[in-house]
């Protein structure tokens, strides 16, 4: 029997490119210290007295800042290469976290959040084609899912010690994030060193002019259900922490062991999930499943006694959400792509959760002002319905025989 467990996780986890690992390793360093966005949100408002809608505008400004740098990303990766921009995102986006942690007034908060996010999240096209790059259509849903795994354990490491010390000094949080940046670029250096690795995707003949993201209209309704869900997701970082201290009156350790049971549980299931799942079905319709089931988390939000038993209760069911939903998501994009179109397919796809970023604080922060936190929770189950409604609808077009009107 143990054998057989064992074997399960060796199987999971056998046929990935050394660089697929390289990466995860890079990324693993990188969210290890992300702490600042998961607490940002209680840190405007009890540390710098902002209320709630001006905090809201803060995290707007991330993802106002991520999907104009998504989109400047991914058209820098398909000219200059993903390691070059992985490397500069890194060191500029660590250097511009210690210093965001001296602006203190919300109009410079604001200024120097926009920037931060801009620099920091180019990141996200160049590492997606390179994880791509560096994987097989056999193992890509899995080389996603690494890739995946090292950021929840990384985040599960970092919200858990982010707890710790946003109650000694909120301001240590930014210093934590800047320098794990940094060292995350000097050991992508020292991994796959540059003059050992391909710099930029293959060039290709000028005269084939390959397929447009920006006109893939299947894609682009993909990237609407997407961007329907990720507004609802990012509450899990963005509001739902601020719920949990003001509503259900956890303090700062408590909300930081729970956002980490969150990476905990990605770590120890998700790539033996995925092994068993990938290629059994069709992607759209583990995608629909988890997305219908944070409709259903979000329910419970409204109808669960507050509690440290509801608080677990609500984390595991996104966490089986989520998934199922992310690592499909990622294979549905990177089946539509070749080799020299990955960064737009990549951009347009990391856009939709920067879009999601700018939505989901804003849609928060009104829903509590005009009517609280159950009309966000009943929002957001809406949302989430709606989303899983068009990927059934977008599973069933898609699985239909070409030539059928």
């Amino acid at each position: 029997m143990l054998t057989s467990f064992f074997q399960l996780y060796k199987n999971a986890y056998t046929g990935l490119s050394r660089n697929s690992w390289y990466l995860s390793i890079v990324m693993l360093i990188n969210r290890s210290g992300t702490m600042v966005v998961p607490f940002m949100s209680i840190y405007c408002i009890q540390q710098l007295h902002f209320t709630v809608i001006q905090a809201g505008f803060v995290m707007a400004l991330f993802g106002v800042g991520a999907i104009s740098g998504s989109f400047v990303g991914g058209k820098l990766t398909d000219k200059i290469g993903f390691y070059d921009l992985q490397v500069g995102a890194l060191l500029t986006g660590g250097v511009l976290f210690i210093i965001t942690g001296y602006l203190h007034t919300f109009i410079t908060l604001c200024a120097g959040t926009f920037v931060l996010s801009f620099c920091n999240e180019s990141v996200r096209p160049a590492n997606s084609t390179a994880i791509a790059h560096y994987s097989t259509p056999e193992n890509k849903t899995r080389s996603y899912s690494l890739n995946r795994l090292a950021i929840n354990l990384g985040w599960a490491f970092g919200a858990g010690l982010g707890g710790i010390i946003a109650a000694i000094n909120y301001h240590l949080l930014f210093w934590v994030d800047g320098t794990t940046n940094i060292f995350a670029a000097l050991m992508l250096l020292k991994l796959m060193p540059r003059a050992h690795i391909l710099t930029g995707i293959k060039k290709v003949n000028k005269a084939i002019k390959s397929a447009s993201a920006y006109r893939d209209g299947t894609y682009l309704l993909f990237i609407l259900f997407t961007t329907l869900f990720s507004i609802s997701f990012f509450q899990l970082f963005i509001m739902e922490p601020v719920f949990y201290k003001l509503e259900w009156h956890f303090n700062e350790r408590l909300i930081g062991a729970l956002m980490a049971l969150n990476g905990l549980m990605i770590v120890a299931v998700e790539m033996v999930l995925i092994h068993n799942l990938e290629g059994k079905r069709n992607a759209i319709i583990y995608i629909y499943i988890g997305v219908t089931l944070a409709a259903i988390d979000f329910a419970m939000l409204n109808t669960l006694p507050a509690g440290l038993v509801a608080g677990i209760a609500v984390v595991i069911v996104i966490t089986v959400a989520e998934m199922l939903a992310m690592p499909f998501m990622n294979a549905f994009w990177i089946n539509r792509t070749s080799d020299n179109n990955r960064g737009q397919y990549a951009a347009l796809y990391s856009m939709s959760w920067s879009a999601a970023q700018i939505l989901a604080p804003l849609i928060g922060g009104f829903a509590i002002s005009y009517g609280g936190f159950r009309m966000l929770w009943w929002g957001l189950a809406l949302l989430c319905t709606a989303s899983a409604t068009g990927f059934y609808f977008l599973y069933r077009y898609t699985s239909r025989p070409k030539g059928l009107s």
